[in-house]
């Protein structure tokens, strides 16, 4: 399900849709859609849209005056930063078979191990010749092998465990030239005191977008478009 909400900070509005939804905030993904910073004749604001499929009717999270609310029990958070084949949990070594088997159905072979886990997260890393296939243009191939997984775990009984795939160290490249893409962006649109929209992103990068950019007084972004990939509008602030 999918709900906006709207604050003056990020962590604001993030904390407003944590208490409105009843969710921890590891709980569901946050897209920012725009942001604006507080000047002298208006307010700051941040309004994000969160996407989770774990809310349930807000009747049902109210307890009822002769039952307590149940508590959902946590899982204990785990600090180890990579792990060998001996130290997989159940969970982990069906999330592992699973990526396997779909990319030995896809005719490329590989290994997927355990490269990070977090409290509700859980890091896999696919090693194949074939990465760079796997990975695709822009890494809408490794986005889709992760959304299947991230399915599979909520069969499991994991939907409180998000699944972060990556293979060649893609994800902390791609967010290294996404920095440098915002900051190249900034300059130009102070520049030339105007616009320019950037290619379409998945909800992480966009995210990455707007908050690499939140603390340049002068430039200010915004999500445009439907679907999943939508683009970001990176623009001087006098346009508005």
């Amino acid at each position: 399900m999918v709900y906006e909400f709207e604050g003056r900070t990020e962590k604001e509005a993030i904390d407003k849709a944590a208490a409105e939804l009843g969710l921890e905030k590891d709980g569901f993904d946050v897209e920012i859609l725009e942001t604006q910073r507080s000047g002298l004749f208006k307010k700051g604001y941040v309004k994000i849209r969160v996407h989770t499929d774990e809310v349930m009717d807000r009747e049902e999270r109210q307890p009822s005056p002769d039952r307590p609310a149940e508590k959902k029990p946590r899982r204990a958070a785990a600090v180890s930063s990579a792990a060998g084949p001996a130290d997989q949990d159940e969970f982990e070594r069906k999330m592992t078979d699973f990526l396997s088997g779909l990319m030995e159905r896809m005719g490329y072979t590989g290994t997927v191990s355990v490269l990070y886990r977090e409290e509700h997260k859980l890091g896999l890393k696919i090693e194949s010749e074939h990465s760079s296939i796997l990975i695709g243009k822009k890494g809408k191939n490794l986005d889709a092998l992760q959304l299947l997984a991230n399915i599979y775990a909520g069969r499991q009984g994991r939907e409180d465990t998000r699944i972060i795939l990556d293979s060649e160290n893609y994800r902390l490249r791609r967010e290294e030239s996404l920095v440098r893409l915002a900051y190249t962006v900034a300059d130009r649109v102070r520049e030339n005191r105007g616009s320019l929209l950037l290619e379409p992103m998945n909800p992480f990068d966009r995210r990455l977008i707007h908050t690499t950019l939140n603390d340049i007084s002068d430039v200010e972004t915004k999500s445009e478009g439907d679907g999943l990939y939508k683009q970001v509008r990176v623009f001087y602030r006098g346009l508005r």
